[in-house]
């Protein structure tokens, strides 16, 4: 498969993208206290690992292997932000849950401009398969948030 310097160095960008998602998801599924959020980072960690191999064999020249590529886990199961026991949720999960939202929304508008300038249809259909999971991330952290109280719809 051909790749243009232009996709090449796109491609490059939406891998290290993926390394820091997936550097971020890690470290926050060790420090949240909410174990809720932990499976959700974690989760989520392991999808953006999948999304940076793809994305590796692309760049390597390969046609991208979707299997094994899935959702997913739904935060539509989130506890009210005060448990039975009066406890509030934990503003550093408030914080690393917001900071994670902002990430995929970020991610997300860059895989818009990456399809776009891909010549291949499976390599197109690859990255789009991986933008529909990075929005499904956003939501899942929104999700998240807002059945905590956390984020406020006006």
């Amino acid at each position: 498969m051909y790749l243009s310097q232009k996709e090449k160095l796109l491609l490059q960008d939406q891998k290290s993208h993926e390394e820091m998602c997936i550097q971020k998801y890690t470290k926050y599924a060790n420090e949240a206290q909410d174990q809720q959020l932990k499976q959700l980072f974690s989760m989520h960690a392991s999808h953006e690992k999948q999304h940076f191999n793809t994305i590796n064999q692309i760049l390597n020249g390969q046609a991208p292997n979707m299997s094994g590529q899935g959702q997913q886990f739904s935060a539509n199961q989130t506890q009210p932000l005060s448990g039975s026991n009066g406890q509030q949720v934990n503003p550093d999960d408030v914080a690393m849950a917001k900071d994670m939202l902002t990430t995929e929304k970020y991610i997300s508008g860059t895989y818009d401009t990456t399809i776009f300038e891909c010549q291949d249809h499976n390599v197109r259909q690859a990255l789009n398969h991986i933008q529909k999971e990075e929005q499904q991330h956003g939501e899942d952290l929104f999700n998240y948030l807002k059945s905590k109280g956390a984020y406020v719809i006006q």
